[in-house]
């Protein structure tokens, strides 16, 4: 099973999916990681990226997640090819290529976990903290999850500590239906 969390940058994804990470491992889930390739960039990423930048990303997502769920039986990205392809079509417009791409790879997902602009960034040394420019990738996100007919879990933008059990709850039965109910606070006593 593969499970993306997607959203602008700066709003919580990479601490849910390590916080939904650990929930499923204490369930005994084999569960990997793929990060925030863009971090990894040897090239100009932000507002001054380019398309060669934008397309290593993108190939990189996609080897890392092929990697991932090679071994694992659950793998959950810190973002998707969808989200990571909006910093493209910001910096220079769309491409017939990767709308083809993305029509191939977006059904590789099981779940799309949308995490809502509840933030704005904090200076981390790699990440843009222009809360324009957030904003401008949120609405293109949007856009694309509109014009594709996408409907990713939505979290609400309050009470961001209860997201991990939330979905977690929503998870497990899809992993496995005939496992029985279990009261998850006695599972995940921590929050």
């Amino acid at each position: 099973m593969k499970i993306a969390l997607i959203g602008t940058h700066g709003v919580g994804k990479t601490t849910l999916c390590f916080d939904l990470a650990a929930r499923l491992k204490r369930r005994g889930v084999d569960v990997d990681i793929v990060r925030e390739i863009a971090r990894s960039c040897p090239l100009p990423i932000n507002q001054q990226t380019t398309r060669e930048a934008q397309e290593w990303i993108l190939h990189m997502q996609m080897a890392s997640e092929i990697e991932a769920a090679a071994r694992h039986d659950v793998v959950l990205c810190d973002r998707s090819v969808l989200d990571n392809y909006c910093y493209m079509v910001h910096a220079v417009g769309s491409s017939d290529h990767w709308e083809k791409m993305l029509d191939h790879w977006l059904p590789t997902y099981e779940l799309l976990v949308h995490v809502p602009l509840w933030s704005r960034p904090d200076f981390d040394g790699v990440r843009a903290v222009e809360p324009g420019f957030q904003e401008q990738i949120d609405l293109l996100l949007e856009g694309m999850l509109t014009a594709r007919g996408l409907n990713p879990i939505r979290l609400e933008t309050v009470q961001q500590s209860a997201w991990g059990r939330s979905l977690v709850d929503r998870i497990l039965p899809i992993l496995d239906p005939t496992l029985p109910l279990f009261n998850a606070d006695e599972l995940d006593p921590v929050d």
